[in-house]
């Protein structure tokens, strides 16, 4: 009997290693294994790159035309130039001021109409069908009648962001709600807790990932919708440059606009991908 248990001791032991312990060979490389890690991103950005600079230096006409595309020594210069000025940064500050008012009213909005709308047969009723009137709008179609509707072209621009930024938001905690499992909702009232303790320990926090999805979504949409509102009545802002650039014939200025664009979206959307995960570090996938 002795001598079983002292076999079937190995056995054990080897079972309590962790799978990927035993399965996945001792980390090697060190600082080079590091190193080409995070150097994999910047691969195709360098790729792009070559091959834009290669496009345009020879001036390859195919499908497209690259003879009149500035090339990225270009764009280069044309960006560093613009951010020396005062009046750059403006229009930066104004879009990122923009883009924030109407994104954090959007969040907030969403979020509650959602949890409502999910939670309460009532609310679904009176406010679902009309949001699913509006969600198919464009809000760039919504330019003319922020004209008139607003004071000034700030306020505007907000009313197009938040409009364009609220929906998704909106759905996704819809969804969220759907999903919830109810047996965490009847194990919390089981155990005493009122609907105040349910809503804002159980399903807000099992909500989140849910959420924070949607606002991922939304953040690019809002992108879109406030560069192109700052590029039809905007008097400021990075969307109202790159098209004074471009009616200018400054297309060096052009393709700079649009890569500042882009980096004020990446940036946002990593900010927002960094507070969910922090905010979700509950989940075994967050927590690794």
């Amino acid at each position: 009997m002795t001598t079983t248990q002292e076999r079937a001791l190995p056995a054990v032991e080897a079972a309590e290693v962790p799978l990927v312990e035993r399965v996945l060979p001792p980390p090697g490389g060190g600082r080079l294994a590091t190193v080409a890690a995070r150097s994999l991103p910047v691969v195709p950005i360098v790729g792009a790159v070559l091959a834009w600079h290669l496009l345009t230096w020879y001036d390859v006409i195919a499908w497209v035309r690259f003879d009149k595309i500035p090339g990225p020594l270009d764009v280069y210069h044309s960006l560093g130039a613009q951010l020396g000025t005062a009046e750059f940064r403006q229009h930066v500050v104004s879009s990122l001021r923009r883009i924030l008012s109407g994104f954090v009213l959007a969040g907030l909005v969403g979020v509650v109409v959602g949890i409502g709308i999910g939670r309460s047969k009532a609310v679904a009723a009176l406010l679902r069908p009309l949001i699913e009137i509006a969600r198919p709008i464009p809000a760039i179609a919504l330019v003319p009648l922020a004209i008139l509707l607003f004071p000034t072209s700030e306020q505007g621009i907000v009313f197009i962001t938040f409009f364009a930024a609220v929906f998704p938001v909106t759905v996704a905690t819809i969804h969220a709600m759907k999903t919830l499992p109810l047996v965490w909702m009847d194990a919390a009232s089981t155990l005493g807790a009122k609907r105040r303790q349910v809503l804002f320990h159980i399903v807000l926090p099992g909500a989140m990932p849910a959420i924070f999805s949607g606002l991922s979504v939304s953040m690019g949409v809002a992108w879109i919708c406030v560069i192109s509102a700052e590029m039809i009545s905007g008097q400021f802002g990075v969307g109202y440059w790159t098209w004074m650039s471009y009616s200018l014939l400054d297309y060096a200025g052009v393709v700079a606009g649009m890569l500042t664009i882009g980096a004020m979206g990446f940036t946002t959307s990593w900010l927002i991908e960094r507070l969910g995960r922090r905010v979700n570090r509950w989940l075994p996938g967050e927590a690794r």
